[in-house]
């Protein structure tokens, strides 16, 4: 992916707005080939801080499965996601809490 692109998706990616940080998650899933090794580690690091702070549902379920699809690729290990670690897991939705519990033991 071209610089100026990436940077682009960032940007949304940490958007003020939950709206567009769950359209910006879901375009980094459609997206996983574009990446180069360090921006797949980068954008998952940068979810996962996103995340840890996320007060919207649907904007952290789309977050949490955009980490999920960039761990896939290889490119993004544990340490990239210690953000998640953050999360108060007795505070969220049951499925949203198997979620980063899934991420978290991979």
């Amino acid at each position: 992916m071209k610089s100026l692109e990436f940077i682009d998706m960032v940007r949304k990616v940490l958007d003020a707005e939950p709206a567009v940080r769950e359209r910006a998650a879901d375009e980094v899933t459609d997206r996983l080939s574009a990446y180069s090794p360090a921006q797949a580690s980068a954008l998952a690091t940068l979810l996962s801080a996103a995340a840890a702070s996320e007060e919207d549902n649907s904007a952290l379920e789309s977050e949490l499965h955009a980490i999920l699809e960039l761990m896939s690729t290889g490119h993004v290990i544990m340490g990239h996601v210690a953000p998640l670690r953050e999360i108060r897991l007795g505070e969220l939705q049951p499925e949203l809490r198997e979620y980063v519990s899934d991420l978290l033991e991979d």
